[in-house]
């Protein structure tokens, strides 16, 4: 069966973009391989994540540029899955990421909106 592989992510830069999804976020740095044009193919994803990671694309151009941080325009873009949703929170809040509301029990789970480095939106979430 197919599975989505990768989500690309597009960033200011490479190091700091592994800085914040490494030590924020608490990801795994699973690939950083210099490529022949001068960039470089990182990909970042949860701790025991199996099919899909994030690959942090940096901007090369003033198009991509201007898409940092608003991928989606303005709506929440990626869902970040938990098994300990009040201990991630936590963690996540001591290490400095932003969130924009308190967390809430929904009939479908646990969920939290925050922003990443660049301001992407994502959803932190436990389902039931």
């Amino acid at each position: 069966m197919a599975h989505l592989g990768l989500v690309a992510v597009v960033v200011r830069d490479y190091d700091e973009a592994i800085a914040y999804y490494t030590d924020a976020l608490g990801f795994e740095l699973r690939e950083d391989t210099p490529r022949q044009d001068g960039g470089r193919w990182v990909v970042v994803a949860p701790p025991g994540a199996r099919e899909t990671g994030l690959l942090l694309a940096r901007a090369t151009t003033p198009e991509q540029t201007a898409r940092i941080g608003d991928q989606t325009g303005g709506r929440v873009g990626l869902f970040l899955n938990t098994e300990d949703f009040d201990g991630d929170y936590k963690r996540m809040v001591a290490a400095g990421v932003v969130f924009e509301e308190e967390p809430r029990y929904e009939p479908y789970g646990a969920v939290v909106v925050f922003h990443d480095l660049y301001g992407n939106r994502w959803d932190l979430i436990q389902p039931v």
